[in-house]
């Protein structure tokens, strides 16, 4: 059998994660890459391309870069001269059109950072692991002109603990992605494997992180910040303020008994870090960084701004 023809889809490192895995399966053939532009990146804002874009060059494929897939249709017609058979997106970024997505014999596939119809949305990684989720996963679904809608054709699960990141949870549910094109996208192509629709009354939204959102708030209860930092690894991080500059939060953990202590206060300081009395509980920071300066532990923080239990961080 011929090898099926792929329009790729994605921006990101994950997605080129994705890219990658299906340039090493000679069952799949990449025609053609689709990814956003090159944006300014670093320190000195310079043009930066795409993770995919980076992969997509180096193996000499056809890339497009559009602002706006959806009303550049010269750009479209490039990629329908690509005769790919499927469409497999990765986080891309854009929203497609119908036209595009029913351009393609098998359609169009995307994989999704949730166990769908949970997490539809922009940042389902985040929200899940904000949200205390014990289990989460990553779909294979067949896209529909709604968002995060379609069909599922597959999925894997990942139980969670309540350390682990969004940072590091990003990077094993894209080894998780990767197996769902080896296996369940093939059987599907196969017409091996019928999709499955969601179930529409427990779907729950995954929307976009905002700035705002970052600044922690002492009255809240401590498991609900602790999660807020584990999910903000991948931007766009955590603070408060400390004398008038942001204290970034890097790393955390939670304590639930019981105090009279004040929310904001310091209540204790150790090896482990500084523990904060919030609304239920408290917050132990332990990794830390002040506005221009390196990060370090809590500790090393309390003994260098002389931090002492009582003191009020608000």
């Amino acid at each position: 059998m011929n090898a099926i023809r792929v329009c790729f889809l994605g921006t990101p490192d994950f997605a080129a994660h994705h890219l990658q895995t299906l340039l090493d399966d000679s069952r799949f053939k990449i025609v053609g890459v689709v990814t956003q532009p090159d944006r300014p990146a670093g320190r000195k804002m310079q043009l930066a391309s795409s993770a995919v874009k980076t992969l997509a060059l180096k193996n000499n494929l056809p890339v497009v870069t559009p602002v706006n897939l959806r009303k550049e249709s010269e750009i479209f017609e490039i990629i329908k001269s690509w005769s790919a058979e499927i469409a497999v997106v990765v986080a891309f970024g854009q929203i497609l059109s119908n036209d595009f997505l029913n351009s393609f014999q098998f359609g169009a596939v995307n994989i999704h950072g949730s166990l769908l119809p949970l997490w539809r949305g922009a940042a389902p990684i985040q929200r899940s692991i904000q949200n205390g989720d014990t289990i989460t996963g990553v779909s294979l679904q067949k896209m529909a002109f709604k968002l995060d809608a379609g069909a599922v054709i597959g999925e894997r699960k990942i139980n969670l603990n309540q350390q682990i990141t969004a940072t590091e949870l990003y990077s094993e549910l894209s080894k998780l992605g990767c197996e769902l094109l080896t296996t369940e996208l093939i059987d599907y192509i196969h017409k091996d494997l019928i999709p499955q629709d969601q179930d529409e009354t427990k779907v729950t939204l995954a929307v976009k992180i905002s700035k705002e959102e970052s600044l922690l708030k002492f009255d809240k209860p401590a498991i609900i910040l602790h999660n807020t930092v584990r999910a903000f690894t991948m931007g766009p991080g955590t603070y408060f303020l400390f004398k008038g500059q942001r204290l970034k939060i890097h790393k955390t953990d939670f304590i639930l008994n019981d105090s009279s202590v004040a929310a904001g206060f310091v209540s204790e300081i150790n090896d482990m870090g500084i523990s904060v009395q919030t609304g239920s509980g408290q917050l132990v920071l332990k990794l830390v960084q002040l506005e221009s300066k390196n990060k370090m532990t809590a500790h090393e923080f309390s003994k260098l701004f002389q931090i002492n239990k009582g003191d009020f961080f608000g």
